[in-house]
């Protein structure tokens, strides 16, 4: 069993609890990998080309024995049509709307890479080769008092941030916001923006205070999953948890 910190609001540490078992799981940065990827995978849209692309002119070919090549050809001009080897011709294995994207994941191998993705919260060396900014005194997980649930506002968040040494790693969250690059900044998804803070709290009301901290997210213990404890399919994410969050923490989903 491993000692952590409970935090009270004023940043100051109030008590040690021990961690529950959970947070001994091995490290399985493959099955982490594994399990994100599934998980992407199954959100993704089907699409696919109208299958009459490209087929709809009205075409004919001369046929053999004229000396000439025997491609469909535009009935309204000598354009070549049809034919996938033709300029302007249709696509020859062009992508289909009835494709299945979906992948599949065993039971025990989805629950083992949640708990190691819970586990590598606690590391300090895995949390920090992720990017994340924190005052290296603190112990992780953060685990903080109840009171921090009734936190109503933004600045007040801040403030309890500032004070356990964890705000640098919003500010890097913020000052990481970045144009996307390629075509999705045509499509709704201009600005790439880095993952900070994960809260899990048993309360939802942190949601409307946190809510405005770029990159922080928040989530109840039963909503974990591996897109909110390994972004990106990379494990050690800066997690803070509330004192009743902890106690429902038993062994993951």
């Amino acid at each position: 069993m491993t000692k952590v910190n409970v935090y009270g609001i004023d940043g100051v540490s109030t008590e040690k609890i021990d961690l529950p078992e959970v947070f001994d799981t091995a490290y399985r940065p493959d099955m982490i990998r594994k399990a994100f990827n599934v998980l992407h995978s199954n959100k993704r849209q089907s699409y696919g080309a109208d299958p009459y692309a490209g087929t709809k002119h009205a075409t004919a070919s001369v046929g053999k024995g004229r000396g000439s090549s025997r491609v469909p050809r535009l009935t309204q001009g000598r354009t070549a049509a049809l034919a996938p080897c033709v300029v302007g011709g249709r696509r020859a294995h062009p992508p289909k709307a009835e494709r299945n994207w979906k992948e599949k994941i065993n039971k025990k191998e989805r629950l083992q890479s949640i708990n190691s993705a819970l586990a590598a919260t606690a590391d300090k060396k895995i949390v920090s080769n992720r990017g994340h900014k924190f005052d290296d005194k603190i112990t992780l997980p953060i685990i903080i008092d109840d009171k921090f649930e009734k936190t109503k506002k933004t600045k007040e968040v801040i403030e309890i941030f500032e004070k356990i040494g964890i705000y640098d790693d919003v500010l890097r969250a913020a000052n990481g916001k970045h144009i996307r690059a390629g075509r999705g900044k045509m499509r709704g998804r201009k600005y790439k923006i880095p993952k900070s803070i994960l809260i899990v709290s048993t309360k939802e009301n942190i949601q409307k205070s946190s809510g405005n901290l770029t990159g922080v997210d928040v989530v109840k213990p039963d909503q974990i999953n591996i897109e909110y404890l390994a972004p990106g399919g990379d494990a050690g994410r800066l997690t803070i948890f509330t004192k009743s969050a902890l106690m429902q923490i038993r062994g993951g989903k």
